[in-house]
């Protein structure tokens, strides 16, 4: 389905019935990402994922793409589709535009559910990192950036046995337009620090993470759990970042039992 959001076509899934929980992917992924979950949960909940911008099917306009654009983005999709409020689930970038999200529009938030993200903003050396990935991405294209993040995405057993998950990650990388790349390294770099919101987050919230997770350690679920007043901690053993895909059974019965709480 697509959306006209303002000046922007925005691709997305909606599916289901009942309380709404959307779906916000990372970089440099799109809303495929979610398939799992959309097939477990959208019998009993309105399942919603949409393509943020340069990504998948969406419009992929010159960036950057700050936080707060594509919170608004999704904000946007809201209205679209005549949804007060929502349960927000983010997966590391798609945290960030949670965060942003809640930041501006915490109102909307029923609940909010923090996978595999962080709250601290880039380091000046991770900075600094992310616009040289972006160069790289400009001379070499998405497959530079997929040989770069794929091995650091999955945990080493799933990287060595499980070439379906390793292809998976690479297509949808190589399906990342090199707009949209771009535009989020750069909106990556210049995110706020959502560290100080923390302790003023109310809404009941799930923070999931893989236990081998390298890009957003256990230490930093660990940070938000004790920081944000309602929240729980579910640790995936054995997993890297991309949690929800490489044990999503474990990641659907955590997520389903949080919001068979909130109901």
């Amino acid at each position: 389905m697509k959306a006209r959001i303002d000046d922007l076509e925005l691709e997305y899934i909606d599916k289901g019935a009942g309380l709404p929980v959307v779906f916000i992917h990372g970089f440099p992924y799109n809303k495929t990402m979610w398939a799992s979950q959309i097939d477990a949960l959208s019998d009993r909940y309105r399942v919603v994922a949409p393509d943020l911008r340069g990504h998948g099917e969406s419009a992929a306009p010159v960036g950057p793409y700050l936080m707060e654009v594509l919170a608004y983005d999704v904000k946007r999709l809201l209205d679209h589709l005549n949804i007060e409020n929502a349960v927000i689930c983010g997966f590391s970038m798609g945290g960030y535009v949670t965060f942003a999200f809640y930041r501006l529009y915490q109102d909307r938030v029923l609940a909010l559910i923090l996978a595999d993200t962080r709250p601290q903003p880039d380091s000046p050396e991770a900075k600094k990192g992310r616009y040289d990935m972006a160069d790289l991405a400009r001379k070499e294209g998405a497959g530079a950036i997929a040989d770069r993040l794929v091995p650091r995405m999955l945990s080493a057993d799933a990287v060595a046995n499980r070439p379906d998950l390793v292809e998976a990650a690479r297509k949808m990388i190589l399906s990342t337009p090199i707009n949209g790349i771009t535009g989020d390294l750069m909106g990556l770099a210049e995110r706020q620090d959502s560290v100080p919101m923390l302790p003023e987050i109310h809404c009941p919230s799930l923070v999931i993470v893989g236990s081998e997770d390298v890009v957003t350690p256990p230490a930093d679920a660990q940070l938000m759990a004790r920081s944000i007043k309602l929240a729980k901690l579910h640790t995936i053993q054995n997993v890297g970042h991309l949690s929800s895909l490489e044990k999503p059974d474990e990641f659907n019965g955590v997520v389903a039992d949080f919001l068979s709480s909130l109901t």
